[in-house]
């Protein structure tokens, strides 16, 4: 029986390097880009002999015809659906305060993605995820999210992700009984267009999402990972 995934914001950075190992691993990956053209064009900077296990579907997690419109398309597809990764996040807002933050602007514009999506994306293939008998839930966060951890910069990005970590929690617990694994993952510090020069290598940040979507039945559920390592919520 083959192995879908499906991860979103996945045209460049952690996402497409997800893509990558995940179809080198034999996986049928479906890369989700909001638009379409990037992500065909990121399908096609991979490697040729991967490329027929990664399908491009344009999927926007800030909009909720869009995420229909995807599940549509995997329910016809392939029927049912073992990983989701939810990569999608914006804003690491350097440039704000959290005692003058654009609530009605920025802030809400990054909750939007990186927790309603989230949230909105979870719900929404719920019904193809239970069709798989080893389904896994991969929550990209960050350690900006760890109260034990958080300072008092990017206080929209820092609190989305917080949120996350809590949704993360609670998903988990909710679907411990169905044996769907709902896990967190901090990729750490990567050098990508939002993490900017100077960090760990993609490759090294997505093999940490890797990690949690590879792990076996009886595995923790509910967790916040780096490297395959527990870290302070």
């Amino acid at each position: 029986m083959k192995k879908y995934a499906l991860v979103t914001g996945a045209n460049r950075g952690i996402g497409l390097e997800t893509v990558r190992q995940l179809a080198h691993e034999g996986t049928e990956t479906f890369l989700g880009s909001r638009d379409l053209q990037k992500g065909l064009i990121a399908r096609d900077s991979l490697p040729e002999e991967l490329r027929h296990r990664i399908h491009v579907l344009r999927l926007d997690v800030t909009d909720a015809i869009s995420v229909q419109a995807a599940v549509q398309t995997l329910a016809e597809r392939v029927g049912h659906l073992d990983l989701l990764i939810n990569n999608a996040g914006i804003n690491y807002d350097t440039w704000q305060k959290g005692s003058s933050a654009d609530i009605d602007g920025v802030t809400k514009e990054t909750f939007e993605t990186n927790f309603f999506g989230v949230w909105r994306m979870t719900r929404a293939f719920l019904p193809l995820l239970r069709k798989s008998k080893s389904a896994r839930i991969v929550n990209v966060s960050s350690g900006a999210g760890s109260l034990t951890h958080m300072s008092s910069g990017t206080p929209a990005y820092s609190t989305s992700k917080a949120a996350l970590n809590a949704l993360t929690i609670v998903l988990a617990q909710e679907l411990r009984k169905e044996e769907i694994l709902v896990n967190a993952v901090c990729p750490g510090w990567v050098a990508t267009d939002m993490g900017g020069s100077g960090g760990r290598s993609v490759e090294l940040g997505a093999k940490s999402v890797l990690w949690a979507a590879n792990i076996p039945s009886g595995g923790p559920t509910g967790g916040f990972f780096r490297d395959g390592r527990g870290i302070d919520w």
